[in-house]
């Protein structure tokens, strides 16, 4: 009954899962009918309709658009023509009870812009410009040439663009609680707004289009819109040309467009008149227009009688004052709805690096642009979060996580091992420690999920640990972005944040590292990688060899040529072929089979149990013994294979194992690559190059484990973490004095074995018989083998010996790689070995060999990358 149950558990799961997910999608799709079905609210009976053309950018398209507007009429109709633009989200209605404060001495055009109220709702461009535009066409249909306006929040960037657009329509402009300067809205840089702007726009259009709420909930999509299409930054050079009368009318306490606007806009408009309402906040207009209708009616009235201050009448200090660079120590602080955005934008980048967000909010801190307080929690709640759901991942989804997107495009497999070895032997301190040790936080916190460590005492000890870091690098970055500032002076505040950032976190690993001796030995592992060219990244080391392939193939006419070299191998053994096939056609005969190490494939199709019957089967008959190696049938660089020494090790690998996987025979002994080449016309084939594999070893001295063993080797250090992997079971075991532990087992470079260049080690007996081997193979002219033998000896005498597999056109004379070598030896000799490919692949051709296409070789490389992943 136990199995059962246990077996039966996942199925029910499932189907609660199917169930949800079925439900769900029928509630989403009724309330996407319901909303787009449901009759439209009733227009409103004191407003009034036009059809306008749609504006997208700066044009306008074939789509028509209603604008829904209120006419209040004045008692003569020759009073002036007063426009009131609402903010976002906003409508007419806002204007309602101060309308209510004049008596007919002004005719009023109150519209609800397009995006809000009545007018449509939908529409290409949301962005103040194209709401001007859309006001210079009501306008243009209302024979209206000439008006004041009132700009109440987001009306600002409305008014402004109407001016730009048409100064000579503009009479004057009220900005009441109104935006403008870029630099006093939220983070003051249009990049990082933007930024906030797209967050917010995607929660809203989640919330309407990705949740069953049948029209129930606000629609923010358009005030978001509004935000994100428009562009702030023309705004202040808009008001440094302003030439009408301006009013400028803010409360202190305004939480939404702080009253340092007020005051830059009252710089840049030297003509302005400022009118700071005490003990007012944001939304004035409709609380107490009583406080509101006086200015205006004074305003507007001297302005229409010329007794308003233009430009041209501003005085001369001002007019000096307003062309003064904008000084950044003036820019708001965050606070309230900016702060919350920017606690939410911060906490949200420490998902994706948690030392840049708490380095660039530092850089913000500096510029005054948010407290200290406000960056050190907002970057602590980010990370706090984060690390619990690395923590829960790591617990709920386990090992086999680690294999799939997202979670193995942060966390290295072989890390997590790594960590779950050191959580074992240090305990839950590690969780502490792992907070200021460079590249062990995400894989350490994994493993404690992994390993169940309490929740609630793995919570208190990252906290702690956090709640020391978070400040102290929020407060560091602070101190450096202030000293940064001369520096950077006139630049933006991304600007800014993105040259300290990139510094600070350059010295911020550099120190970390300095500051323990591990991360010193890591420094001088990286230092080499980059000086000693045996360790260069192919995209370092190939261009040179590419460009010379390039030529070769104009030279011959032919880019893919070299795909006619092995007429055996598929494209010539380029990428992607089988290793098997490749075994099987070098033991065609029973002459050449004693030199091929036996080998069976087993397809992936098989069970586990299967796949393991099958190779115990091919022990069996064949009378091995462990250890014997394992391989995938299509791969390359030593990619997946293993020395399996028991059947836990066989079965370990065969559970996990994609694809088709080789089981091999052991070959004990010394391991060398023997590059070989035949031309077609020539009976007897050539050695260019041997390789000696030498698997490295360190000596224990009965104090320090095998890790440290490795970072103290001066050639171990450099290829660290590929040890690490290969003895992740015993990293932390302490040899005793003099005992000897070999590192690896499989003679690849990129898994740190040492390569020598063996050309003194080649004789005419191993000569002859390579050659044989090879003419067994019909086919096969270019190749490097990779053989074990029992001795040198025997390896020169070309005997006792087995071939492990044989790698076609794009394998390497890896002798190359001794460290002796200077990288220009190496690019000869790889140059003619390339030259042998092109000259075997031309004479191929001349026998009706054909090459394989450009587009075939993408597909067979693409093929190959989509398998690998």
């Amino acid at each position: 009954m136990t199995n059962f149950f246990r077996h039966a558990e996942p199925p029910r799961r499932f189907n609660k899962a199917r169930i949800f997910l079925t439900v769900y999608a029928l509630m989403l799709a009724a309330s996407f009918v319901y909303r787009h079905t449901r009759p439209a609210p009733p227009f409103p009976s004191e407003m009034q309709a036009v059809d306008l053309q749609a504006v997208d950018g700066e044009g306008q398209t074939n789509q028509s658009v209603r604008f829904a507007y209120q006419d209040v009429p004045a008692s003569r109709p020759d009073e002036p023509v007063v426009v009131l633009l609402h903010g976002s989200p906003g409508e007419a209605r806002v204007f309602r009870k101060l309308l209510q404060q004049f008596n007919g001495q002004y005719r009023f055009i109150v519209p609800d812009l397009p995006g809000f109220g009545a007018s449509s709702l939908s529409i290409p461009d949301y962005s103040f410009r194209a709401h001007s535009r859309y006001v210079l066409q009501l306008m243009d249909k209302l024979g209206i040439q000439r008006a004041h306006f009132v700009a109440f929040s987001m009306g600002g960037g409305v008014a402004l663009n109407v001016y730009d657009i048409s100064p000579e329509r503009v009479q004057s402009v009220t900005m009441e609680a109104a935006l403008g300067a870029q630099e006093m809205e939220l983070l003051g840089d249009y990049h990082l707004n933007h930024a906030i702007h797209g967050l917010q726009l995607a929660f809203f259009w989640s919330l309407r289009e990705l949740t069953p709420n049948f029209g129930k909930l606000p629609d923010g999509v358009p005030f978001s819109r509004n935000f994100y299409d428009s562009d702030q930054r023309p705004l202040r050079d808009i008001l440094l040309r302003f030439q009408p009368p301006m009013s400028i009318i803010h409360g202190p306490f305004d939480p939404l467009v702080p009253v340092q606007a007020a005051t830059e806009h009252a710089r840049l408009v030297p003509q302005s008149e400022l009118n700071l309402l005490e003990g007012e906040d944001h939304f004035i207009v409709f609380t107490r227009p009583e406080k509101l209708a006086p200015l205006m009616d004074d305003f507007w009235t001297r302005a229409a009688q010329g007794q308003a201050k233009t430009r041209a009448q501003a005085e001369a200090s001002r007019i000096a004052q307003s062309q003064q660079p904008f000084d950044p120590q003036t820019a708001p602080k965050a606070a309230g709805i900016t702060a919350f955005a920017v606690i939410i934008l911060l906490a949200l980048a420490t998902l994706v690096s948690e030392d840049l967000t708490c380095i660039g909010a530092g850089v913000m801190a500096a510029q005054g642009r948010i407290s200290f307080m406000l960056a050190a929690f907002a970057c602590l709640l980010g990370i706090f979060f984060g690390d619990i759901l690395l923590f829960l991942a790591g617990r709920w989804l386990g090992r086999p996580a680690l294999g799939r997107v997202p979670l193995k495009w942060f966390v290295n497999k072989a890390a997590v091992e790594r960590s779950s070895a050191w959580f074992d032997r240090q305990g839950l301190k590690v969780i502490f420690l792992s907070r200021f040790l460079p590249g062990t936080r995400l894989p350490t916190y994994f493993a404690a999920g992994v390993l169940k460590t309490g929740f609630w005492r793995f919570t208190l000890y990252f906290l702690i640990a956090a709640s020391v870091w978070t400040p102290g690098l929020v407060w560091l970055a602070m101190k450096f972005g202030a000293a940064q500032a001369g520096m950077l002076a006139g630049s933006s505040l991304l600007a800014k944040i993105a040259v300290s950032g990139l510094l600070g976190i350059i010295l911020l690993k550099l120190l970390l590292r300095l500051a323990t001796w591990r991360g010193r030995r890591q420094l001088v592992a990286k230092w080499r990688r980059i000086t000693q060219w045996e360790f260069w990244p192919p995209y370092v080391f190939y261009p040179p060899v590419i460009i010379y392939v390039l030529w070769l193939g104009l030279k011959y006419r032919s880019l893919t040529l070299f795909t006619c070299a092995n007429p055996a191998l598929p494209a010539g053994g380029f990428i992607g072929e089988s290793k098997i096939d490749i075994l099987r056609g070098l033991a065609q005969t029973g002459l050449a089979r004693e030199f091929i190490a036996q080998a069976v494939v087993i397809p992936a199709e098989l069970t586990t149990q299967k796949r393991l019957a099958a190779a115990q089967l091919f022990l069996e008959q064949n009378g091995f013994n462990f250890p014997v190696a394992l391989k995938p049938d299509v791969g390359e660089r030593g990619a997946g294979v293993k020395i399996a020494h028991n059947e836990g090790d066989l079965r370990a690998y065969l559970t996990q194992a994609a694809g088709a996987t080789i089981v091999q025979e052991y070959a004990p002994g010394d391991e060398f690559g023997v590059f070989y080449y035949r031309y077609p016309d020539e009976e007897c084939g050539h050695i260019l190059a041997i390789t000696e594999k030498i698997f490295p070893v360190v000596t224990g001295d009965g104090r320090s484990t095998l890790e440290a063993l490795i970072w103290r080797d001066e050639r171990a250090v450099c290829l660290a973490n590929s040890y690490f992997e290969a003895n992740s079971a015993t990293l932390y075991d302490v040899p005793t004095n003099g005992e000897q532990r070999q590192l690896v087992e499989i003679g690849t470079h990129c898994r740190g074995a040492i390569f020598l260049d063996g050309g003194a080690l080649q004789t005419t007996a191993l000569a002859g018989t390579i050659d044989f081997v090879s003419r067994q193979y019909e086919g096969f002219y270019f190749g490097r083998y990779d053989i074990r033998a029992l001795s040198v000896r025997d390896f020169q005498a070309g005997r006792n010996f087995k071939v492990i597999e044989l790698n076609g056109v794009t394998s390497e004379a890896t002798s190359i790689y001794d460290p002796r070598n200077s990288v220009w030896r190496a690019y000869r000799v790889l140059f003619e070995q390339w030259r042998i490919a092109f000259a075997i692949g031309a004479q191929n051709r001349e026998r009706g060999v054909r090459s394989v296409s450009i587009g075939q070789l993408a597909r067979d490389i693409i093929r190959f990358r989509e398998k690998a992943l």
